[in-house]
């Protein structure tokens, strides 16, 4: 049996699981994200507090047989379809974390706030699907936070941090406001940022800045604050993120599924970035493959095979949960028990060299239990 800290997801949208093959049909004119981001809207209008909870149900399940044992899930299907609250505000994150408990799975929700379609020289409200997401004002998005950090204070496994959906969703006014109420509660921020082209387009149109100098701009980032994708950054967008000791979260398997592209991952960690991984919209969900493809796409970068494993001295799974631990202000306190008669990969792999060969032979792995480590 080989024992290793069960990973942390640090970027999870458990309800998008159900995309798989369905979000693969051809979308006439929309080669791209957005027009996977079409058949998301379509199936988040379905979702209701029963919906989200057997969908999420599968996905945190997934992830514990994967080697998952905290996740933080980026939470951002809110209201009722057409935008009203449901009589429990917070019953659809309530629904995410009891479904979380239930499989076994430490979960850090991160209720997201969402305000707007985006900026094409004004404001455009929310539309369609998106105004389940939407809140009117910051104050009542903050309101909701308040209430769910109560109700999850007296349950085991369950934390509250808070996010911004992206810069493109919200003003700037609300991300100052969301991360001053960060820093008075002590509470981990994340946010979408530079992960399509469009979106560093929009906010320069508007902000006359990148999305990272947006965020600095407004004291969104900083030692507990995690930018979500930062695929399309350049050296100053870098050189901010390190000063300002924010974390990335890196999701390969989606990034390379929606075509986003994939973040300067040496340059990050050169400049000392703290890196995570996460599952995002769940069409793949293993750990091993996401620091695989992790590891590749930094050799593919800069041609070379002295990348993240190198730099993490051969424990890169370990770095991996440090990471992602960091993003999410909590500990991964499961470990996870392989089975190796499961993992042919493996086989005749000296011991000395199995750190090195889980992060690069990624295959199918059993994980035989989840255990919760002992304080």
């Amino acid at each position: 049996m080989i024992e290793l800290p069960a990973m942390v997801d640090g970027h999870s949208h458990a309800f998008q699981r159900a995309l798989r093959g369905r979000a693969e049909r051809p979308a006439p004119g929309r080669d791209d994200f957005w027009g996977w981001r079409e058949a998301m809207y379509e199936l988040a209008d379905d979702l209701d507090p029963d919906r989200i909870h057997e969908l999420s149900l599968a996905t945190y399940r997934e992830m514990a047989a994967a080697g998952y044992g905290l996740v933080g899930e980026f939470h951002y299907v809110h209201h009722q379809p057409g935008g009203a609250p449901y009589d429990d505000p917070n019953a659809m994150a309530k629904a995410v974390a009891e479904a979380a408990v239930q499989a076994g799975v430490d979960i850090v929700l991160l209720p997201a706030a969402y305000h707007r379609a985006g900026w094409a020289g004004a404001d455009h409200p929310a539309q369609g699907a998106q105004r389940r997401f939407a809140d009117p004002d910051v104050e009542a998005f903050l309101a909701r936070v308040d209430d769910l950090r109560t109700w999850a204070a007296g349950r085991v496994g369950v934390g509250v941090g808070v996010a911004a959906h992206s810069a493109r969703a919200v003003p700037a006014s609300w991300l100052e406001a969301i991360a001053a109420y960060a820093e008075r509660h002590g509470l981990v921020r994340h946010v979408h940022a530079a992960e399509q082209v469009r979106e560093v387009e929009e906010v320069r149109a508007e902000h006359g800045c990148s999305p990272i100098a947006l965020l600095e701009r407004t004291g969104f980032l900083g030692p507990r604050s995690t930018v979500v994708h930062a695929v399309h950054v350049g050296a100053d967008d870098v050189a901010v993120l390190a000063r300002t000791g924010t974390t990335v979260v890196s999701c390969p398997t989606t990034e390379g599924n929606l075509g986003d592209g994939h973040p300067p991952i040496l340059d990050l960690a050169d400049a000392g970035v703290p890196i995570a991984i996460g599952s995002d919209q769940n069409l793949v969900i293993d750990p091993f493959a996401e620091a695989r493809e992790l590891e590749s796409e930094a050799r593919r970068e800069r041609r070379t095979r002295r990348a993240l494993l190198a730099r993490a001295g051969g424990d890169l799974w370990g770095t991996l949960v440090r990471a992602g631990e960091r993003a999410l202000g909590a500990s991964s306190a499961r470990r996870i028990a392989l089975d190796p008669d499961t993992m042919p990969h493996l086989a005749g792999v000296a011991p000395e060299d199995l750190p090195a060969a889980r992060v690069t032979t990624a295959g199918p792995v059993r994980v035989r239990a989840v255990l919760r480590a002992r304080p």
